[in-house]
């Protein structure tokens, strides 16, 4: 097995920008959900309300982030002392935050008010101890710092959706870290951790899936196949703790380093039993 594709998404739920290499931080993926769109009063914002943040591509200078939304450019700096209260789900954190003169633009974009925070290294927060066995330092990912899939597991769920009369789907509608070469679907849900080029990823919880798998990941538009539709018909958790449908696994960081495409993945800790999940009658 290999590294078959990396990709970071600089602003939550920005679009993902591929790369050929990666450093990994304890946190995830240097650059990765760095940056996010708030309400004015701090709650998270991601494509399952604003769906143009499709549109939106984001890089990262420095401190800084460049965005670019059809056409139209934005260059946004950031002050240390400038920081607002934000929270994604429960999780609280003090970012910095965007002069006014940014989010008042960025609110045009959108027809909403909005704020562009920043998780900078001021900004601290951890998450996932009943799962992880420790709190796991994150940026602005819902949960944890990595996702993996596999091509495996995203083939079986196309032939689903071929049996239903629905178009493929890419690994895009996934917003994956990691994807990992592995002919055998689902093999994932066995793995406990894998290591790449010296660095062990803990698989600590697998991923429940929600509305924005089913929105593409250039328009932000709910079109073509229903990713949601395919996964419910044998991967829908049969544990309380992660209802759902379920693709990919959370994944934690136990060093620090470089990773590649095509790097070798190997499996260096199994489970004995797979994650439950219910059988559609």
């Amino acid at each position: 097995m290999k590294v078959e594709g990396l990709n970071i998404h600089p602003l939550k739920s920005g679009r993902a920008i591929p790369v050929e290499s990666a450093s990994v931080r304890l946190d995830g993926l240097a650059g990765d959900r760095r940056y996010m769109i708030v309400e004015p009063d701090g709650r998270f914002i991601t494509q399952r309300e604003l769906q143009a943040l499709a549109r939106v591509e984001a890089t990262a200078v420095g401190e800084s982030l460049h965005l670019e939304m059809e056409g139209r450019q934005l260059f946004a700096s950031f002050e240390p002392d400038d920081r607002l209260d934000v929270t994604i789900w429960d999780s609280p954190v003090s970012a910095a935050v965007a002069d006014e003169a940014i989010n008042e633009t960025l609110s045009e974009w959108f027809v909403r008010p909005v704020k562009l925070v920043h998780m900078d290294a001021a900004a601290k927060r951890a998450e996932g101890e009943d799962w992880a066995g420790e709190p796991a330092p994150v940026g602005f990912a819902d949960g944890f710092p990595v996702l993996v899939t596999t091509t495996g597991s995203l083939a079986d769920l196309n032939r689903t959706l071929a049996a239903k009369g629905q178009e493929p789907v890419g690994m895009d509608r996934f917003r994956t870290n990691i994807l990992v070469t592995c002919d055998e679907p689902w093999a994932e849900d066995l793995w406990e951790a894998i290591e790449i080029n010296g660095i062990v990823f803990d698989f600590v919880k697998p991923c429940a899936r929600c509305v924005m798998t089913t929105q593409d990941q250039l328009t932000g538009e709910r079109i073509g196949g229903n990713p949601i539709q395919g996964l419910a018909e044998k991967r829908m958790s049969g544990d309380r703790r992660v209802p759902g449908v379920l693709f990919g696994w959370n994944a934690v960081p136990r060093g620090e380093g470089e990773i590649r495409l095509g790097d070798a993945v190997r499996v260096t800790k199994t489970r004995t039993e797979r994650w439950p999940m219910k059988i559609r009658a």
